[in-house]
Order: structure tokens, then C-alpha cells, then sequence
């Protein structure tokens, strides 16, 4: 396997919309870098709350898992450009990207060191090739102190490998359950 370069970005993977890499003042970068691209978060967010909406004790569940326990943000429209995390929680939102993988390509994510050095973690499971949607992140807020992340600024970088061979079975191939997703998505189980 080879990281894909940012020429060889912008040939093989379908990034709508794409970024170049400029200086924004002010602003937490996102687009095309040398080796990766830094995505963007989008407006809409769901924080995690430790009581669901319902009452009582909870666990949490991956094959259980609801909406009782998140508090859904849009900011679109709205004029605020942040929301925040509460201590020790995290938040699911989507990126403003939309991504099409091709056969060949294996995507990892990785946190940018802005957000790092604050003590908020990004979490995003590879995406596996022929992947198609918009990501759902994860964000962890690990300090005891509530977090700010600001929409529509950068916020994760993803780094392309290029396979030797075209892989046997895709994501496509396999009709996987996150399929072109077309933003935030929940857990599922099949």
C-alpha cells in the first residue's frame, strides 16, 4: 500500500465539496494537505447525554442504542458558529464532505493536533473501499471541562492508501448498513 499524495487526491477520490489547502485566518484548516485531507464538521450535532429523555437507569448499547440519549443541535441557519461538549461525554456530527472511495483505496482518520491539545479525541472507523457518504465522527471531550468545537471548520484528517491489487469484496459488494449515508447516523446492527 501507498498514501495517495495530494495530486493523486485530487485525481482519484471524489471529495464534494473539495478545498484546497489555504491560510484562513482564524479558522481551524481543512482541505487538501500534502498527504491527507482535513475534513470538515458539519452544523448538525447530537451530544450525548448521560440520562436518557425516557428516565431511569441506562446502558448504554450498541444494539440498543437511541435517540433518548442525545440532544440533537442544528446550527444551520441558526447564526452560532460552535456548540459544546460537556465534560466527559462526546458528540456524533457529520462531515460537510461527502466522499466516494474507489475499489482500490482504504481510508483512516486521524484527529487533528489543534483539537488534540485540547483534549478532544476523533474517532472514525476506516472506510472501507467503495465506501460512499458523508462521515459520521465521534467526538470525545476527555477533560473534566465543557469543550468547544466549531462547525464548518476543520476538524479531522483522513489519509487515502492506495492498494497493490483491487481488494475481492467491497464495501459495495458487501452492501454495507452505512452505505451511502447521507449525514449523521446512528449505531446500527443488521
Amino acid at each position: 500500500m501507498a498514501v495517495l499524495c495530494d495530486t493523486q487526491i485530487r485525481e482519484l477520490i471524489s471529495i464534494e465539496p473539495f478545498e484546497d489547502a489555504v491560510k484562513r485566518p482564524g479558522r481551524i484548516s481543512y482541505g487538501v494537505s500534502s498527504y491527507g485531507y482535513d475534513v470538515r464538521v458539519g452544523g448538525r450535532f447530537k451530544i450525548f447525554t448521560p440520562v436518557p429523555a425516557s428516565g431511569g437507569a441506562a446502558i448504554v448499547d450498541p444494539k440498543l442504542f437511541t435517540d433518548d440519549f442525545m440532544v440533537e443541535v442544528d446550527l444551520d441557519g441558526t447564526g452560532a458558529d460552535h456548540i459544546i461538549i460537556p465534560p466527559n461525554s462526546f458528540a456524533l456530527c457529520e462531515t460537510v464532505e461527502t466522499f466516494t472511495i474507489p475499489r482500490d483505496v482504504l481510508v483512516l482518520c486521524v484527529g487533528k493536533s489543534t483539537y488534540a491539545r485540547c483534549g478532544l479525541i476523533v474517532n472514525v472507523t476506516p472506510l472501507e473501499p467503495e465506501w460512499r457518504g458523508k462521515v459520521t465522527l465521534e467526538i470525545s471531550n476527555t477533560t473534566p471541562l465543557p469543550a468547544r468545537v466549531y462547525a464548518n471548520e476543520g476538524i479531522a484528517q483522513l489519509v487515502f492508501l492506495k492498494a497493490d491489487r483491487v481488494c475481492a469484496m467491497s464495501y459495495a459488494d458487501k452492501q454495507g448498513k452505512y452505505q451511502d449515508q447521507g449525514g449523521l447516523t446512528l449505531p446500527k446492527v443488521d
